[in-house]
């Protein structure tokens, strides 16, 4: 036992210590513009399943659907006539008009999910430009460089074409569980960090050396919270948690215990809601844990 858990930990050291190391490993965004379709069509009722960009065959089908209701060849393939039968929610296509808020329509729900995926959820997926949508867009803005204007126009858009941001730092998977919901798609929402499902009491431990610059309650969903500040701008986040370890100002390492597994604040069951952000924008945790 000793044995294995000197191995353990040496390979937390050592995986800590390749912080310049980008992964090579990383999960692709889908098609803003199937996401587009897919949220244009859970409006007209035609599709329940995730809005993820991917043209699978649910959406198919629900392409299918509609195109018979309109009396078009249902081919499943939607093409500029299926896109006019869906009104508003069927254009225009994204970078033909420049967005602001109040705006609604295909390019609005492209936008969403592009930035989204870029780190910066502004909530429902809806193609509705309102105050979530605007506050999430000005931040992009700022951490892409250009002017935070809450305005989409080509230098936003274009920007939007960029790599999807990564941590420059690899960490170690804070709580010995399987993972449960993944970075990505939800619903028609965004999952912004990666769920680990375990018994209440579960120990969770630090994904790298940083120092806490949170720890205590969350009145916004997170419930028991700490947050780590990593070098280079990164900083993890463990929520939900039954029990805190540490206090504001602790410094840490990989493998340091920071609290155990609960179901505080927005939970619907025991498990660890665990997070990274990189100069603002969300990041996959699941790119950079060994």
């Amino acid at each position: 036992m000793r044995r294995r858990r000197t191995a353990y930990w040496l390979g937390v050291a050592l995986l800590a210590a390749l912080g310049a190391v980008a992964p090579a490993r990383a999960e692709a965004a889908g098609s803003a513009d199937v996401a587009a379709l897919q949220v244009a069509l859970r409006g007209s009722g035609l599709y329940r399943g995730t809005v993820d960009g991917v043209r699978g065959p649910g959406t198919t089908a629900a392409v299918r659907r509609l195109q018979s209701s309109h009396g078009l060849v249902a081919d499943g393939v939607a093409g500029a006539q299926t896109r006019r039968t869906l009104g508003w929610r069927g254009g225009p296509s994204l970078g033909s008009r420049t967005l602001r808020s109040g705006h609604r329509g295909w390019d609005v729900a492209a936008l969403q999910f592009k930035l989204a995926w870029r780190g910066f959820p502004s909530g429902t997926i809806d193609g509705g430009f309102g105050s979530h949508l605007d506050a999430a867009l000005r931040r992009f803005q700022a951490y892409a460089g250009l002017t935070p204007d809450g305005v989409a126009g080509p230098g936003t858009v274009s920007a939007l074409s960029r790599a999807i941001p990564r941590s420059p730092i690899f960490l170690v998977q804070p709580v010995r569980a399987r993972i449960g919901d993944r970075f990505g798609p939800r619903g028609n929402g965004f999952h912004p960090g990666v769920d680990f499902p375990a018994p209440t009491g579960t120990l969770v431990t630090a994904a790298g050396r940083g120092q806490v610059v949170k720890a205590g309650w969350d009145p916004g969903g997170y419930g028991n919270l700490v947050v780590i500040e990593h070098p280079q701008g990164v900083r993890s986040m463990y929520a939900h948690l039954s029990a805190i370890a540490v206090r504001t100002g602790t410094s840490v390492v990989a493998g340091s215990s920071v609290g155990r597994v609960g179901t505080t604040g927005f939970s619907t069951g025991p498990h660890l809601h665990f997070e990274l952000r990189y100069k603002g924008s969300y990041v996959n945790p699941w790119t950079v844990l060994p």
